[in-house]
């Protein structure tokens, strides 16, 4: 299989001897329901998730994307019109200092890309979007939890280990 090199907006990957046009944007609502969707698909993964109403899920999701969008920005990736990648960045304000009335960081979420095109560029592609945004917004920091499968993606973007955050759990 070819890899696809960073491709932010749109690109061709060729796995194979298939090649698929791949979009990669930031959404908006009328994605929503396509966002619900494949954030549901991420439950076929998770067999400890138990059964679950897709429907109520979708509604549920769709009405907290329109509450959280100023908050919570998502970017897909599409292959051929169909969602195959997600990405969101949180932006978060941070509390202003002098001569820094407007302070924020943002944080990546919730990175999924479905499993038979891992490995082919997409979720790189994804976070070139979400950083490119973070750098229009002149976020102060990017922060990212990550997973052992997913943290090479993360440093290949620039992003570094840092031992300077605690984090601070509920008993």
């Amino acid at each position: 299989m070819k890899t696809l090199a960073r491709v932010v907006g749109r690109g061709v990957l060729h796995q194979g001897e298939v090649s698929m046009q791949v979009t990669v944007r930031k959404a908006t609502l009328d994605d929503g329901a396509a966002l619900a969707g494949l954030r549901w698909r991420v439950t076929s993964e998770h067999p400890e998730y138990g059964e679950l109403d897709r429907e109520a899920f979708v509604d549920s999701f769709v009405a907290w994307i329109s509450e959280h969008l100023s908050t919570h920005l998502p970017f897909i990736a599409e292959v051929d019109d169909e969602l195959v990648g997600v990405a969101w960045l949180m932006i978060a304000e941070r509390v202003p200092g002098p001569g820094q009335p407007c302070r924020r960081c943002g944080d990546v979420q919730s990175v999924y890309v479905v499993p038979e095109l891992r490995g082919t560029g997409i979720g790189a592609a994804l976070l070139d979007a979400v950083l490119a945004e973070a750098g229009k917004l002149a976020l102060e920091h990017v922060t990212v939890h990550s997973n052992d499968r997913a943290t090479p993606l993360y440093l290949r973007a620039g992003f570094e280990q840092d031992q300077r955050w605690l984090r601070w759990e509920p008993e």
